[in-house]
């Protein structure tokens, strides 16, 4: 999984100047508590979940992705760690947290957003406004769902109540 997103930023990698920039799933990242000298971002995009108990499968466009970043200017290096919000099955009582599964297309949308937010942050870069749209696969419009969403109960999802 991880390699989706590193292969992604490594695509985009030649805009952040001549510094070398890894990236990680951490789930223990919380939102607005990034560590000293960190800076943080949070986006979303439309990703595509399967229950571990029932098989059932479905889509959110609503799936929240929190980043911290740092830059090591003396070392030349970036570090990014990415926490992906997990969502339950509504049909399980005994649903487990399950990991998204975004389009390769999301996963380019959501760090071509990184990747300027850190040239902003990191390199005072002054981009203007622009924003990709991800895209959608099948049935997106029922609702928000804020008992099954993770992102939700951690107050970080813009739909939490």
């Amino acid at each position: 999984m991880i390699s989706l997103w590193n292969s992604s930023l490594q695509e985009k990698i030649s805009e952040l100047h001549d510094n070398t920039w890894n990236i990680v799933i951490d789930e223990t990242v919380v939102e607005n508590s990034p560590a000293r000298d960190w800076h943080q971002y949070i986006s979303g995009s439309f990703a595509q979940f399967r229950c571990s108990l029932c098989r059932k499968t479905w889509g959110s466009k609503r799936v929240r992705v929190l980043f911290h970043f740092h830059l090591n200017t003396a070392r030349n290096r970036g570090t990014i760690k990415v926490r992906r919000f997990k969502q339950k099955c509504r049909r399980c009582t005994e649903a487990q947290w399950e990991d998204p599964n975004f389009p390769v297309e999301n996963i380019d949308v959501l760090v071509e957003r990184l990747v300027k937010n850190i040239r902003v942050k990191c390199y005072r870069d002054n981009l203007g406004e622009t924003n990709r749209s991800s895209v959608f696969i099948g049935r997106v419009n029922g609702p928000h769902e804020t008992a099954h969403c993770e992102a939700c109960h951690k107050g970080v999802c813009s739909q939490a109540n």
